[in-house]
């Protein structure tokens, strides 16, 4: 009796995790969240003007998003010669995004998805979030998030619809691998 409740406790989880996870084709359901200046960013005001890159990333000012937030900004021309627009979301709030936009010189828009409700549109998994202590040119500071994201990035094209989908993002190569898919699929 035990094996058939927890089976069904089992499947009853992974059929509504399933129907948060957005797949190639799916359309992607509008969204809007503070960004990294303080004001409201909307996806319904971006859908059909570009393609639309939406990378989730774990903690700003840490090795691998850096890393990867770094090669979105070395790389902006050559993605917008593809059409496309990024955005960074992570569960950090207003004022880690400010930071780690100035202190990386970044170029493009960073959403703080504090709840992760976002995430949780698009599928990808969080856990608890914490405060992360570094010393950046010499000034020290404190970034707090209320949840980590796992690392994923999707494309979605100009009528709101996922084109791409990578939920096992290597940090350093996902740019490429997005302009890549850019070029051959657009």
């Amino acid at each position: 009796m035990k094996t058939l409740f927890f089976s069904l406790l089992m499947i009853i989880s992974v059929a509504l995790f399933a129907q948060n996870d957005l797949n190639i084709g799916d359309k992607v359901p509008g969204f809007e969240a503070f960004a990294d200046d303080g004001s409201t960013w909307k996806m319904k005001d971006f859908v059909g003007e570009k393609y639309l890159v939406v990378y989730f990333y774990p903690a700003a000012m840490t090795g691998g998003c850096t890393a990867q937030a770094c090669a979105y900004r070395d790389l902006s021309s050559d993605l917008e010669s593809q059409d496309a627009l990024v955005v960074g979301v992570s569960g950090d709030n207003v004022e880690g995004l400010k930071f780690f936009k100035k202190a990386h010189n970044l170029n493009f828009t960073l959403l703080s998805d504090e709840t992760g409700k976002i995430a949780q549109l698009f599928g990808v998994p969080t856990r608890d979030g914490g405060t992360f202590k570094s010393e950046f040119n010499g000034q020290a500071f404190e970034l707090e998030r209320n949840i980590t994201t796992s690392r994923w990035t999707f494309i979605l094209d100009k009528e709101g619809k996922v084109v791409y989908k990578n939920d096992e993002v290597n940090a350093q190569k996902d740019t490429e691998e997005v302009l890549e898919f850019l070029k051959n699929n657009t």
